[in-house]
C-alpha cells in the first residue's frame, strides 16, 4: 500500500504501524529504507526475514536529530561530532560504540551501531513523529527496501515491486542522491572509511582535521557494516565493467548478431545490431548516482541478460558510483 508521505495522516498511520512492530518503507535522500523500531528486536528480525538478509549483517539506525544519537551510542568522539555538525542531516552514517542492551538485533550483535540523520522531509517528519509518540520510537532501523544483495530502490514503485501491496510505503518521490550513504567508522580513534558515497574523502578530512583511513590500513577487525559485501547492488542481468575503448571493440566484434545486451556508457557507442539497448550515462557524478539504480532496474526490466557499463572516471567524486558498480559486477 503506497501512501502520500507528505500527508500528516499517512505519517500518523505509519507511526501506529511501527509502534505495533510492523515494517514501513520510507524515503530518504539516498534510497528508500525498510523501517522498523530499532529497539524492537522482534520487529527488526522481521526486516532480516523480509529481505532475506543474514541476521549478523547490521542495520543502520535513522534518527531525527543529534538527540537521538545519545539513545543508541555510549560515546561520540570529538571528530565524529564535527562530522555530525557539518553533514547532518544528510548522506553520512557514523559507526559509534553502542550502548549496552540497546538495538542488539539492529547491530547484528556487535558492540557498535551505525547511525545517521536523513535529510529527506518525509523521513524527518516520520522520525520526529515517532520520537514524539506516546510510546516513543527513538530511531528506525532502515536498510534499503529491496531483497538482500539486489538493486536498491529509489522510488516507492521500486519498493512495491519488491514486496507487493502488503507493505505500507510512504511515497516521497524519487530519491535525490540515489546511492547509499557514506559510512565512516568512528570506533578506532580515527575516521575509517567503510563505504564510499557522495561525500568525498576530501570533504570528510576537511571537517575532521584528520586523515580518512581505509579499513585495510587499520589494525584490528573492522565492524561489519551495511553494503560492504564484495557482491551487492546486483540486477538479475550479469554486469560487466569496461573502459570505453574495450566496450566499443566488444560491440564491433559482436556486430549485427548482438542481442540480449544493454550498454550503459558516458561515451557515445555504436552497434550494428538493432537488438541491443544503448543508454547514455550522465557525465556528472551526482547525476549518474541519482539515476544509477533506476537505470539498472529499467535495463533489467527490458529482459537483457548482460549489461555492459563504462567504467567511471578515477575522480574522487565518482568513488560512490564506482563502488556500487564494482559490487554489482562481482555478483
Amino acid at each position: 500500500m503506497i501512501l502520500d508521505g507528505r500527508d500528516p495522516q499517512s505519517i500518523a498511520h505509519a507511526v501506529e504501524r511501527l509502534a505495533q512492530g510492523a515494517l514501513v518503507a520510507f524515503p530518504t535522500e539516498t534510497v528508500y529504507g525498510l523501517g522498523a523500531d530499532a529497539c524492537n528486536d522482534a520487529a527488526v528480525r522481521g526486516i532480516f526475514a523480509a529481505k532475506g538478509r543474514p541476521s549478523d549483517h547490521p542495520l543502520i539506525v535513522h534518527v531525527a536529530d543529534t538527540s537521538g544519537v545519545a539513545h543508541f551510542a555510549r560515546k561520540v568522539p570529538a571528530f565524529a561530532q564535527r562530522l555530525i555538525d557539518a553533514f547532518w542531516p544528510g548522506p553520512l552514517t557514523l559507526i559509534l560504540p553502542r550502548r549496552e542492551g540497546v538495538a542488539t538485533a539492529s547491530a547484528g550483535g556487535q558492540g557498535s551501531i551505525g547511525v545517521r540523520g536523513p535529510s529527506h522531509p518525509v523521513a524527518q517528519a516520520l522520525l520526529r513523529a515517532c520520537a514524539q509518540a506516546a510510546v516513543p520510537v527513538h530511531g528506525l532501523s532502515g536498510p534499503s527496501a529491496n531483497r538482500f544483495g539486489r538493486v536498491s530502490p529509489t522510488t516507492a514503485q521500486h519498493v512495491a515491486s519488491e514486496f507487493g501491496d502488503g507493505l505500507l510505503i510512504l511515497d516521497g518521490g524519487a530519491c535525490e542522491v540515489g546511492i547509499e550513504s557514506t559510512i565512516v567508522d568512528c570506533t578506532r580513534g580515527a575516521p575509517v572509511l567503510l563505504r564510499p558515497g557522495m561525500l568525498t574523502a576530501q570533504q570528510i578530512e576537511a571537517v575532521c582535521g584528520m586523515a580518512l583511513r581505509s579499513h585495510d590500513s587499520v589494525a584490528g577487525v573492522a565492524p561489519r557494516a551495511s553494503g560492504t559485501l564484495e557482491a551487492h547492488y546486483a540486477p538479475r542481468a550479469k554486469v560487466r565493467l569496461m573502459d570505453a575503448k574495450a566496450l566499443q571493440a566488444a560491440l564491433n566484434v559482436l556486430g549485427a548478431d548482438a542481442a540480449n545486451l544493454a550498454v550503459y556508457a558516458r561515451t557515445s557507442m555504436r552497434s550494428a545490431s538493432r537488438r541491443i539497448t544503448l543508454r547514455r550515462m550522465p557525465g556528472d557524478a551526482a547525476a549518474a548516482a541519482h539515476e544509477l539504480f533506476a537505470a539498472l532496474r529499467e535495463l533489467d526490466a527490458d529482459g537483457v541478460q548482460l549489461i555492459w557499463i563504462e567504467e567511471p572516471p578515477p575522480d574522487a567524486a565518482w568513488d560512490g558510483v564506482r563502488d556500487r558498480l564494482q559490487r554489482a559486477a562481482a555478483a
